[in-house]
């Protein structure tokens, strides 16, 4: 804790007072272009990440980056979404999965679930990403790539989700909006986007690749 209080009292001596001026600007409100849903692993830092600025990024974290169908139990993901689309009108929307995501593994290996209900029942959300890593993926042995597959597949499935919401779909079907599939190797920096083209993902960083709108109907498997 004291840390913490430590890193407060230099984010106001250091960082507040050379961007005074933006953070009194943020009181007149926000209007970010994105929607940022990614994992609430603390090894993943979605402003550091893409370098943006406070009011630049509306972010939503969870265990797992997971997007339940509309209507579906669960927590504040829903009005979350529905705020950043129908009342900030956010343009893009990313679902970034990351590296060695501990709730894709304790989907892979549900035994490991059983003492933590509350998460077991969060990741069936996620039933449809085991699925698919069940029936479509048994020649992937290897436990390391077993587990990237597991957390792209998942992102795949979580962009459907939202397509599920009443907001994204009005948006979508009105061209304001595109959803993108994001994966991020946070040992490495590296960020790949998901192109429907070449339905495999594909480096975004330093190569001037735009991740393109999604644009698939159902998963790849």
């Amino acid at each position: 804790m004291q840390k913490l209080v430590e890193g407060i009292h230099q984010f106001q001596d250091d960082i507040f007072s050379s961007k005074r001026r933006l953070f009194e600007d943020l009181v007149d409100g926000q209007s970010p272009p994105a929607l940022f849903i990614t994992c609430s692993d603390s090894r993943i830092n979605p402003n550091l990440l893409t370098q943006t600025e406070p009011g630049r990024l509306f972010i939503l974290q969870n265990s797992g980056n997971i997007v339940p169908p509309y209507r579906a139990l669960g927590g504040g993901e829903a009005a979350t979404i529905e705020y950043a689309v129908s009342v900030l009108g956010v343009k893009d929307i990313i679902v970034c999965g990351h590296s060695h995501c501990r709730a894709m593994r304790g989907l892979l290996d549900q035994s490991a679930l059983e003492k933590i209900p509350a998460a077991q029942s969060w990741l069936s959300h996620a039933e449809l990403t085991h699925r698919i890593i069940e029936e479509n993926y048994s020649h992937v042995t290897d436990p390391t790539a077993r587990l990237t597959a597991t957390v792209e597949e998942n992102v795949l499935v979580q962009i459907e989700h939202l397509r599920t919401h009443p907001s994204v779909a009005a948006a979508l079907s009105r061209k304001a909006l595109n959803l993108h599939a994001w994966f991020y190797k946070f040992e490495t920096g590296q960020v790949f986007g998901f192109d429907p083209q070449e339905c495999q993902f594909v480096p975004v960083e330093g190569t001037g690749f735009a991740p393109p709108a999604v644009a698939w109907e159902s998963p790849p498997v």
